[in-house]
């Protein structure tokens, strides 16, 4: 399964340190979903950023999904 709207998280070592980003802005995967998660609405976040589209709230949220899917394996030892 594809996601193309994770097409909207940029990641650049230039911007936020490197963390996931929308579009290249200033606003991180990780301030998105902690509005969500604090129960803040798409159109309230909208509201707070008019600069954010909507498939910019979901991108963050099926971003932050996938990685929640994604394994890490630690080196330490090998």
């Amino acid at each position: 399964m594809t996601f193309p709207e994770i097409d909207r998280v940029t990641i650049d070592p230039e911007i936020m340190g490197g963390k996931p980003c929308i579009r290249g802005m200033r606003v991180t995967v990780g301030m998105i979903t902690g509005l969500v998660a604090s129960g803040t609405s798409f159109a309230e976040i909208l509201e707070l950023y008019p600069y954010l589209e909507d498939a910019d709230v979901r991108a963050a949220l099926t971003y932050a999904t996938w990685l929640t899917e994604e394994r890490h394996l630690s080196l330490v030892g090998v």
